[in-house]
Order: structure tokens, then C-alpha cells, then sequence
């Protein structure tokens, strides 16, 4: 398996350098019914689907109320789960109020397997110009680093040796995919 992105030739007006650029999007993927993970599970494991579907109801139950209460909830066989908040700082206790929270945020921390398996899966990149036409195809060669988003979106190199092939030469070495600090500060609950 592969990631597929998409890069494609756009007039980019904002910014310190405008102009047309190649700018990477992820090429989206038809989203999977739920019925489908039901049933892939149950043939992976014997378990009926109909079991399978009970168990993980009542597991979004149980993680939806522990996490409000301010727990971090392990997901087993990905990583965990909790909520936080990100907020303005203040200096003077008085100044501290409700209004300072800028957006409540649901905070994933992928298992070292789940790192793994991202930092060791290649990606496949396909350059359009602006109307949509293949110019060409490249295949990543990066070293797998996964942001951190524990550690203020930092990157590391998760704990698995990564493997890559395919040619980069030519590739959009630029861009960003998200993320960023919006000058508040976390303050997240555990």
C-alpha cells in the first residue's frame, strides 16, 4: 500500500514568494462504510460482525465517557485518545476566563506500531499542471519522520527502521500539510 498525494500546478497569491507552484494535497479516498470494517473484522478474527459491532458500540461509549471526564483512553492496537484545549496565556489571575479557550481539540497518540507502519509506507506522488493532466509520478525516498503532536508538532523518526525506494529527483521538496501553532498555548487535560 501507498498514500497517494497529489501535486498540482496552482497560482499561489499569498505569501512571501507568489507565483505558480506545485502544491501537495492528499488525492482523497472514497471513505468505508462501517458495516465493511465490521465485516473485515469478523473475518479476521471468527467473530460475528453483529458481535463485533456491540463490542466497539459499547467501547465509543465507555472512551466518549472517560475522555470528558478528563481521562486519556487507550485504543487498543492504535495508541490513545483524549481531549484538550487550545487557549490564550495570561499573566494575572484575574485575566483568566473562559473566553481564552480558542477550540476544544481531540488529541490522538498513534501506538509505536501505528508510527511504524506510517513511517514504512511509501508515498506516491502525482504531479498535474493546471488542468489536471499527468506530467509525472514519483515515488517518496524521505525519511519517514512523523510529526509529534505530544511534543508542540515536532517531528521524530518513530522507533522502526523505515525503508524507501522509488526516485525523488524532481519532486516538491516544499509545502505545508497542516498543523502550525496559532500562538496560543495547550493546555491539555490528562
Amino acid at each position: 500500500m501507498a498514500i497517494k498525494v497529489i501535486a498540482q500546478l496552482r497560482e499561489v497569491k499569498l505569501g512571501k514568494n507568489p507565483g505558480k507552484k506545485f502544491v501537495m494535497r492528499p488525492d482523497l479516498y472514497v471513505p468505508i462504510a462501517e458495516k465493511k470494517v465490521f465485516q473485515e473484522a469478523a473475518t479476521h478474527s471468527g467473530i460475528s460482525a453483529g458481535v463485533i459491532k456491540a463490542a466497539w458500540d459499547a467501547a465509543g461509549e465507555v472512551i466518549r465517557t472517560w475522555a470528558t471526564e478528563g481521562h486519556s483512553i487507550p485504543l487498543p492496537g492504535l495508541g490513545t485518545m483524549r481531549f484538550g484545549v487550545r487557549s490564550k496565556a495570561v499573566e494575572r489571575l484575574e485575566d483568566v476566563k473562559a473566553n481564552l479557550i480558542s477550540v476544544r481539540r481531540i488529541i490522538f497518540t498513534p501506538n509505536v506500531d501505528v508510527k511504524d507502519e506510517l513511517k514504512n509506507t511509501s508515498i506516491q506522488i502525482t504531479c498535474l499542471d493546471e488542468d489536471g493532466n499527468v506530467l509525472k509520478r514519483v515515488t517518496s525516498g524521505d525519511s519517514g519522520d512523523i510529526e509529534d503532536n505530544e511534543n508542540g508538532g515536532n517531528t521524530n523518526s518513530g522507533s522502526g527502521s523505515g525503508s524507501q525506494s522509488g526516485n525523488t529527483s524532481g519532486g516538491n521538496t516544499g509545502g505545508n500539510t497542516g498543523g502550525g501553532n496559532d500562538g496560543g498555548e495547550d493546555l491539555d487535560k490528562d
